[in-house]
This record gives C-alpha cells, sequence and structure tokens, in this order.
C-alpha cells in the first residue's frame, strides 16, 4: 500500500500530511474534517478536495499541525493536502490545474516578520522626536 509523506507552511504555522488509499475520509490533528471549526478554516481547506473531487475520494488524507493562529494553519493544511494529492497521482495536469486557480495551493508562503530594530518598539515603529 502507497503512502505519501507532505508538508505545507505558513508563517510560522507547519501542516504534515500523509496521503494513502482510502475511502476520501480527511483528518486534521485526529478531527474529522466535516467537524472542524472555525467554519471559514474548513472552507479554506476544502478548497482543492472540491477541486479535484473525483481523485480525492480515492485516497485518506491525516494532517498534522501545529503553530501559527486559525487560518495560518488552514493555509499550511491546504497547501500540505494539495502537494499530497500530486505526489499520490503523479498527475502533471492536476498540478497545472491547481496552480491556474491558486499558485499558494502548491507553494509555501515565505513571507516571515521582520527583525525588530534597536531604534524602536518593532520592526517599523520608531521612537518619536520631539523638537519643542
Amino acid at each position: 500500500m502507497e503512502t505519501v509523506n507532505t508538508s505545507g507552511k505558513r508563517k510560522t504555522a507547519v501542516a504534515r500530511a500523509v496521503v494513502r488509499e482510502g475511502t476520501g475520509k480527511v483528518t486534521i490533528n485526529k478531527i474529522p474534517l466535516e467537524i472542524y471549526s472555525p467554519e471559514l478554516a474548513r472552507l479554506k481547506v476544502q478548497e482543492p478536495l472540491g477541486l479535484a473531487e473525483d481523485k480525492a475520494s480515492k485516497v485518506d488524507i491525516a494532517v498534522n499541525v501545529s503553530g501559527g493562529g486559525v487560518m495560518g494553519q488552514a493555509e499550511a493544511v491546504r497547501t500540505a493536502i494539495t502537494r499530497g494529492l500530486i505526489d499520490f497521482f503523479k498527475d502533471d495536469e492536476l498540478e497545472a490545474m491547481f496552480r491556474a486557480y491558486d499558485r499558494s495551493f502548491v507553494i509555501n508562503d515565505t513571507r516571515r516578520k521582520l527583525p525588530k530594530n534597536p531604534l524602536g518598539h518593532g520592526a517599523r515603529a520608531k521612537r518619536q522626536k520631539s523638537y519643542r
């Protein structure tokens, strides 16, 4: 029985997906996708499954995700699921379809926080000057 391990990242969230033959079950941290909350995150995760519905119904996907916030985790899970489907079926047309719909399905978001500067409270904030 073939299994494929993939990962997805967004900000500080990291998702690891295991894709194997099955009946279309998707779990995130051992919680079924049907009862995963909040609803907006669930809808974001379901996007690649809806686009490749015929292929997604032939595999079981188990995802472990940690770090970051709710929506960062949802986007990391979305990327991991998409990569898992592409690797499992080895289908270039599927990858092209995902990329045409939304590039972030296949590619990790590399944006990170800027480092804090010594002249202020954060990366961009500076101490105010008063001349009077």
